[in-house]
């Protein structure tokens, strides 16, 4: 409590002040300060007139020289012990109370009609160890959406299906594990094209478009046979080279367009089938497919060949949503090494023929189904998926009628002839 000094003259008050009045809401322990605080005043009063020192600047008294000062010191004291010891039971019931009104506010919260509820605290506090368990299961959640598996039937293993925002990195190394996977399945892949030189081959590839290898191998020894070279076919009367091309389908236009080959090789090349893509592309009836085709496999030049089977595939396997021939072939030639290309095209090629068809794949006998998006289009069965394959993984005759040793080795079965049931 601050106790005003006044000067040593006397206790006159400054103007402009009034006098403490007694209020009527005092308690008695105000009362007993106030006759506290009187007395001391009192007493200060009289030490300084008696040129006693009075209290420092620290707010410490000093050691009174009079008795009177003594005394009316040890009485102040006295009476400010007696009301700290009234007060003191009040104070600790306030302490008290003011822990139970903490905890109340923390423990209580607020209901729909204003009231506060412990139980529905206490049941908060039990789900809290819950919200924290979600909160940290979330990044799995999120991991778990990006990288969607799909089922598979009992026994066969769970299918990961590449996530949407795959990477290029990751897309290259799959694509090229898949090329991986489908050269142990295939070492012996080959064009399934029969021929003996580049001539016969670009003849050959032209045949087969809208038509299978093994109908354009059973057609063509009739028709080399009699036509051997470009300047004999150049010279080939239409209607007789129409019939022998009849079973291919659309025998009218592929004629014209093996004559008119044969005449461009003649006259422009010298006989000799070009071995560059720009003058390939430039022959009757000779697109960039055919072109590579024939550099791969007769000139040994790295060449992707985009054919329906090469196409269906890629986009199943996800390396590639274009769907223009020369848009796959950009996309897909950019994943892999330009060395790799023309047995690429091979193995793809054999495995769309032979496993991954067109209407029913069999996925459940592929062996490339943990690398591939699309597993579960097909059989996932791995007993029906078996009864879907085609030539040798089948156990049936392959396309060529005289295919490569390598192919004959691994348990391949030659095509039979034209006619022969």
């Amino acid at each position: 409590m601050v106790v005003r000094r006044d000067s040593a003259v006397g206790e006159q008050v400054p103007d402009g002040t009034k006098e403490p009045t007694k209020t009527a809401g005092s308690t008695p322990a105000k009362e007993a300060v106030k006759k506290v605080t009187a007395t001391k005043t009192a007493s200060e009063k009289a030490v300084s007139k008696k040129g006693a020192p009075v209290e420092d600047v620290s707010g410490k008294a000093a050691p009174a020289r009079s008795a009177t000062g003594k005394k009316a010191a040890s009485s102040a004291a006295a009476a400010k012990k007696s009301v700290s010891k009234k007060a003191a039971p009040a104070k600790a019931v306030a302490k008290k109370a003011a822990p139970a009104k903490v905890a109340a506010k923390r423990t209580a919260p607020a209901s729909s009609d204003g009231t506060k509820t412990t139980a529905t605290k206490t049941a908060a506090k039990k789900g809290a160890p819950a919200k924290a368990a979600a909160k940290k299961s979330a990044p799995a959640k999120a991991a778990a959406k990006k990288t969607a598996v799909k089922k598979a039937p009992p026994g066969q293993p769970s299918v990961a299906e590449p996530p949407r925002d795959e990477s290029h990195t990751a897309l290259v190394r799959r694509a090229r594990r898949i090329n991986r996977e489908l050269a142990e399945v295939y070492p012996y892949a080959h064009p399934e094209l029969d021929f003996q030189n580049p001539f016969q081959l670009i003849v050959a590839t032209v045949l087969s478009a809208q038509t299978t290898d093994l109908r354009v191998n059973q057609t063509t020894p009739a028709l080399f046979a009699k036509y051997p070279t470009p300047e004999d076919l150049a010279e080939a009367n239409a209607e007789e080279v129409e019939e022998i091309l009849r079973p291919t389908g659309f025998f009218r236009a592929k004629t014209k367009s093996v004559i008119g080959l044969s005449k461009a090789l003649r006259d422009d090349f010298g006989g000799e089938v070009p071995g560059r893509l720009e003058d390939l592309v430039k022959l009757p009836g000779v697109g960039r497919k055919t072109a590579f085709v024939v550099l791969g496999n007769a000139f040994g030049r790295p060449g992707i060949t985009v054919d329906t089977h090469f196409q269906r595939l890629v986009r199943r396997w996800k390396w590639t949503e274009r769907t223009e021939p020369d848009k796959i072939e950009a996309a897909v030639g950019a994943l892999f090494p330009k060395s790799e290309w023309t047995m690429l095209s091979h193995h793809v090629i054999f495995h769309g023929r032979r496993i991954c068809h067109a209407r029913k794949p069999a996925c459940g006998a592929c062996p490339i189904a943990p690398l591939c998006p699309a597993y579960g289009e097909g059989e996932t069965d791995p007993e029906k998926a078996r009864k879907l394959l085609k030539y040798e993984k089948g156990g049936f005759p392959g396309q060529r009628l005289n295919p490569p040793q390598s192919y004959l080795d691994a348990g391949g079965i030659p095509a039979p002839p034209l006619g022969a049931g």
